[in-house]
């Protein structure tokens, strides 16, 4: 089989192009930037889908059996629009599945949105019905929409990842391990916080079941890929235990605000967000559960326990902060 991935620089590709090496899959990553991981560049082509002439002549280079979208803007900015903010969400898919129509060689694709189209709280009733969280979250709906409509003829099918997390999740090295390893952390204290978190060894293992799996049971599909929903307060002791010793300090809630606002000013000043937000607070306390029992009954359940996962992402963090400063 060969697989040609947009966007597998990135956290989720640099794990995913890891494991069909492993399996000795042929890859293609197209992405703008170069990987993380300097292993990778072997399969590493340089491009960016909003050039939509580039893009289809490397899928038809290509000639892949199957197509994984994850290239996308993935960060949350409420100062702009879906169409001047993240049209590598909207154009770029669309360009994506343009090219793939012109290559008969694809047989399955699987195109990323996000849990962000429909917000904590709101649990939809159908697959396209939505809710979005933020620009963002309509800028993954309209990716979900142009896939519909299409008209692709292969096997596809659409995913929606939680909160994902484990080795090259670069930004919480510099922020949440960062803030544990320092004695930074603080959690909310109260009522437990329940949320859907993924190790991306599990995501991983859910593509590859999708890929593998009969076309039938998975063509036209929409899956939430996740771990099952936990009071955050167990996944943040693991990390806590694992890297300080101890469990993460507990603070009221009303404290934890008044911190959030000095954060938002901070991060202001220095340009760049610090441990602690109004928006990480919100987070921290806002449940959100994904409705993953259609992935669960369908796919199975995640192969990686929490215990295993967090010493596989304590693994990289050390091996990855030895040779590497900010």
């Amino acid at each position: 089989m060969k697989v040609f991935i947009t966007g597998a620089s990135g956290f989720i590709g640099t794990n995913l192009v890891a494991e069909f090496a492993r399996q000795g899959v042929e890859v293609v990553n197209y992405d703008v930037r170069v990987p993380y991981c300097d292993e990778q560049r072997k399969y590493w082509l340089e491009g960016d889908i909003l050039d939509a002439v580039k893009l289809e002549q490397a899928v038809s280079d290509a000639r892949p059996d199957a197509v994984v979208h994850l290239a996308a803007r993935t960060d949350v900015d409420e100062n702009t629009s879906v169409e001047e903010g993240y049209p590598a969400n909207t154009n770029g898919t669309q360009n994506l599945l343009k090219a793939i129509t012109a290559v008969p060689s694809v047989k399955r694709v699987i195109i990323t949105s996000s849990q962000y189209v429909c917000g904590p709280g709101y649990q939809p009733k159908h697959d396209e019905d939505y809710a979005p969280v933020a620009v963002y979250g309509q800028s993954k709906v309209e990716t979900e929409r142009l896939t519909r409509n299409a008209g692709l003829t292969c096997c596809w099918t659409i995913i929606r990842p939680t909160n994902i997390w484990g080795p090259w999740h670069m930004r919480y090295r510099s922020q949440f391990w960062r803030a544990v390893q320092k004695g930074f952390y603080m959690h909310p204290a109260g009522e437990p916080v329940i949320r859907n978190y993924g190790y991306v060894g599990n995501i991983v293992a859910y593509i590859l079941r999708i890929l593998d799996m009969p076309a039938e049971q998975v063509n036209r599909q929409t899956f939430y890929l996740s771990d099952p929903p936990e009071d955050i307060r167990e996944w943040v002791n693991a990390f806590s235990l694992a890297l300080k010793g101890r469990k993460a300090i507990e603070i009221p809630r009303p404290v934890l605000y008044v911190l959030g606002l000095a954060g938002d000013v901070i991060s202001r000043l220095r340009g760049k967000q610090f441990y602690i937000t109004t928006s990480r607070v919100r987070s921290m306390t806002t449940n959100y559960v994904a409705p993953v029992e259609q992935t669960y009954r369908l796919l199975g359940m995640p192969p990686v326990s929490l215990e295993q996962g967090v010493k596989e992402s304590v693994m990289w963090l050390i091996e990855y902060n030895k040779t590497h400063e900010d």
